[in-house]
């Protein structure tokens, strides 16, 4: 829908890109569960911790940024995302802008990460990198992997495992100091690490999930072919409930399976909060009704992961 009123600065860079309550949840709930886990192998190091958070944060948000700057590049008129064109077209915020947002995101994320390296030795770096790689994949270059049905697996990958297993790994090597020599696969990364990071991958790629269905008229119409375009609302609905049954039914196996007490099924009492989100997803059909979900679903992922890294320490 078209807007006669261009928004303000604040409105573009703090409601538009810096976006809080998607970013905030989705940076933060990996880190948490990360902390959990290394709170019960005893390696949590908070410091550690924090600057994975912020890293990740930052990265998230020159991916954030990166996808407005190409959209926007590409589709001058996009009707998607009307004030952001309004904003341009009343110079209240430049496409320079952004690119300049982008490098400065990127350089500060590195700049975070700079104690986690000087610890963790070139795996952290070389972590980092295929993160910053990661988020400009997703909408940059002549390939976009989310305008090609690979968004939510790169979201899976890089939010979950990578997000969780990689914040992990920087707790351990706090204490411990850089692995010597070569490890593929460091031993700080274990079965557990890798199990503890399915919810968060789950519930995060469900926040994408909603995104994609609540756009994909607009991203139709734009040529472009998200996993909704392809799959139709009815398929990314029941992915949806399928990667909701997955989150939920990793705790129950490291519970019976796993060797962890009856603490670690505290996440589950955030299901009513995803059951009332799912629901919603199924009654609400329009892209504004649809609007308010995003940062409900991240609700449920934060609210999940904190349960989660409780459950996991004690």
């Amino acid at each position: 829908m078209a807007t006669s009123v261009a928004p303000t600065r604040r409105d573009v860079w703090v409601g538009m890109l810096l976006y809080p309550a998607h970013t905030l949840p989705t940076a933060a709930a990996p880190v948490l569960v990360a902390c959990g886990l290394a709170w019960h192998t005893g390696h949590f190091a908070p410091g550690a911790a924090a600057l994975a958070f912020l890293a990740g944060w930052l990265i998230q948000l020159g991916g954030v940024i990166t996808d407005n700057y190409f959209n926007l590049s590409r589709h001058a008129d996009d009707a998607e995302h009307a004030a952001f064109v309004a904003a341009l077209r009343a110079g209240v915020v430049a496409l320079g802008e952004l690119r300049l947002a982008i490098v400065a995101c990127y350089g500060a994320a590195l700049l975070a990460a700079y104690p986690l390296i000087r610890t963790g030795g070139w795996m952290v770096l070389a972590f980092g990198a295929v993160c910053v790689a990661a988020s400009l994949a997703y909408s940059a270059g002549p390939y976009p992997l989310g305008d090609h049905a690979l968004g939510d697996p790169l979201f899976f990958l890089f939010f979950g495992v990578a997000s969780v297993g990689g914040a992990y790994y920087v707790q351990v090597a706090a204490g411990q100091g850089a692995p010597p020599g070569f490890q593929l696969i460091p031993d700080a990364l274990t079965t557990a690490a890798l199990l503890a990071s399915l919810p968060m991958a789950a519930l995060i790629t469900d926040i994408l999930v909603i995104d994609n269905i609540r756009d994909l008229e607009y991203d139709r119409g734009k040529g472009e072919r998200t996993l909704a375009v392809v799959l139709g609302p009815a398929w990314s609905r029941a992915e949806y409930v399928a990667l909701l049954a997955l989150a939920y039914a990793v705790p129950v196996w490291l519970w019976r399976r796993g060797g962890f007490g009856l603490q670690v099924m505290l996440p589950w009492l955030s299901l009513p909060m995803a059951v009332r989100v799912t629901r919603e997803l199924y009654q609400r059909q329009t892209h504004d009704a649809l609007i308010p979900m995003t940062p409900r679903a991240g609700r449920v992922a934060l609210a999940f992961g904190a349960l989660f890294a409780l459950g996991l320490a004690l």
